[in-house]
């Protein structure tokens, strides 16, 4: 049984919705752009800028997809230490209406991207990534993202002294807590239940299935974390058409199994990856509809986008079967 009862929270952000009960929206792709290793920077040249062209294809790209496909796309913006977010959050707003996150291991260059973000009326676009249960001031990040007024927020739960799904929910609850404590308030909370390798993806549609279950939140997770700990022994093989096709597998498993949001790996990736979820996608809605009788309330998902005759037929087949009973009875 894929639905619950207890009621599912809905995100809006930067113009996409998602969330609610499995199969009524589409999962989101959140790609990363401006990492370390992104292909759009020449070797050690980071500081002399980046290479425009190349990424504004790259988010153009996951704006074809989305359009093409009906899978949302959405820019997981990082910044390295010490570096500001602002040129790339303007590139990316200049060159797509896609909404971001902005990412990075140190808290105080995320604070000060979400401040660049609010001066730039940019709040309702931008979810922030993340709160994690590693950061020892984490009561003064909240509190400080709170002050500036951030709508959105990513929660990493993890417990290293559980590394079940249960463990995810000991990490989300003191994450929680924390933001309980400082009387901070977001519009939305989604609980990322953190990958160690490809299989350990399925730990984490489980722990999201829990989190949904106790709290109703918006789950995600990072299949992409797990199947880029396989690329180094595909590439020393040379069989990168190998390591593809796990990659599209893991992060279309991820998308049908109670994950709202997934991180995709760089955006270079989103023609495998966005066909992938879209399919992992109308598979659940089909899945769902055995199961409720009803079709997704979004237009736009890729079940009625992509395969709009066959949901049409899922419907009259069960007319059919309804009427057929009501004879019988």
């Amino acid at each position: 049984m894929f639905r619950f009862a207890k009621e599912q929270k809905v995100a809006k952000i930067g113009g996409v919705t998602f969330g609610g009960q499995p199969g009524d929206y589409p999962t989101v792709c959140c790609f990363s752009i401006f990492q370390e290793s992104d292909k759009i920077f020449d070797k050690g040249a980071r500081r002399k800028g980046f290479n425009e062209e190349r990424a504004a294809e790259l988010l153009k790209t996951c704006d074809k997809y989305t359009a093409e496909l009906g899978v949302p796309a959405m820019a997981d913006i990082v910044a390295s230490p010490g570096e500001k977010f602002n040129k790339f959050v303007d590139f990316v707003v200049a060159n797509s209406t896609m909404p971001f996150c902005i990412d990075s291991i140190t808290m105080q260059t995320k604070i000060d991207g979400a401040a660049y973000c609010a001066e730039k009326g940019l709040l309702d676009r931008m979810f922030y990534n993340s709160l994690t249960i590693w950061e020892e001031n984490i009561e003064t990040e909240i509190k400080e993202i709170a002050q500036i007024g951030v709508k959105h927020v990513l929660l990493v739960a993890f417990d290293m002294a559980d590394q079940m799904p249960s463990g995810r929910i000991t990490g989300a609850q003191k994450l929680l807590d924390a933001i309980e404590k400082v009387g901070a308030k977001f519009e939305t909370i989604i609980i990322d239940t953190s990958v160690l390798n490809a299989p350990a993806t399925a730990m984490c549609g489980l722990a999201n299935k829990l989190i949904k279950e106790k709290w109703g939140y918006l789950g995600a997770s990072a299949p992409s974390n797990g199947s880029y700990m396989e690329l180094k022994k595909y590439r020393e093989k040379g069989d990168f058409k190998a390591w593809a096709g796990i990659d599209a597998a893991v992060e279309a498993l991820g998308a049908f199994f109670y994950n709202d949001l997934i991180f995709t790996g760089p955006m270079a990736g989103a023609s495998r990856v966005m066909p992938a979820v879209a399919l992992a996608d109308a598979f659940l809605a089909t899945t769902v509809f055995d199961e409720t009788k009803k079709l997704p309330p979004d237009p736009n998902h890729p079940l009625l986008k992509l395969w709009p005759d066959f949901a049409n037929q899922l419907n009259v087949a069960w007319d059919k079967a309804a009427a057929l009973k009501k004879v019988e009875r």
